[in-house]
């Protein structure tokens, strides 16, 4: 399972959307033996889960239903845990079009936050462009590296726990589009431009 790439089969260690409505979904991470509790009953990753096609209309014990979505970035930022604000799909859309952003663009982005618009860069410049992300808190960082690992894109993204007003994203000349989510961000304008290539954009 990748969060930007497509699979059929629900698998062990996959992050997977259960399903109850439009008002109500969670993410779940599939493990054998584990077991997820819902409204509707028991779900049991070996059994209902683990082999099942994404999309499966899954029973629960007490015989409600659920479907069982694959992870996008626009899921993911309707369920991700917060720990900071965070943005959201009208607004992610409208940055990436103006950072002009395709596949095989170099993106740096700070702050990395709850990494609700750190997953759409990454899909949006997959397969072979890169996201550099900068993350004052060491904490959110760690969290942040995590978490890309599960979802299957840590190669596509390079997490920083540094302060970038003062120490920059850590690249130079390489990047084709900044993104600044910071209180400051006009601190961060010469690290921006040493981050850019000469044609490169910048956004905060």
């Amino acid at each position: 399972m990748s969060f930007v790439e497509y699979g059929d089969t629900i698998k062990d260690g996959d992050t997977a959307i259960v399903f109850l409505g439009h008002e109500s979904m969670f993410p779940v991470k599939v493990q054998q033996g584990a077991v997820t509790q819902t409204k509707y009953g028991v779900i049991r990753h070996s059994s209902d889960l683990i082999g099942k096609r994404y999309g499966s209309k899954v029973t629960c014990s007490k015989g409600g239903w659920v479907f069982i979505l694959h992870p996008t970035p626009e899921l993911w930022t309707m369920n991700l845990p917060h720990r900071t604000q965070i943005l959201y799909s009208t607004d992610i859309s409208i940055i990436t079009m103006m950072l002009e952003l395709k596949p095989g663009s170099i993106v740096c982005e700070s702050g990395t936050g709850s990494g609700s618009l750190s997953h759409a860069l990454i899909r949006t410049v997959a397969p072979t462009g890169h996201l550099y992300t900068v993350e004052f808190h060491q904490q959110r960082a760690e969290k942040a590296r995590e978490e890309f690992r599960e979802h299957g894109v840590e190669h596509l993204v390079t997490v920083t726990n540094q302060d970038v007003c003062k120490s920059g994203f850590g690249v130079s000349s390489v990047a084709d589009a900044v993104f600044l989510d910071i209180p400051s961000p006009w601190e961060a304008i010469g690290h921006a431009k040493s981050a850019l290539k000469a044609e490169g954009n910048c956004s905060y």
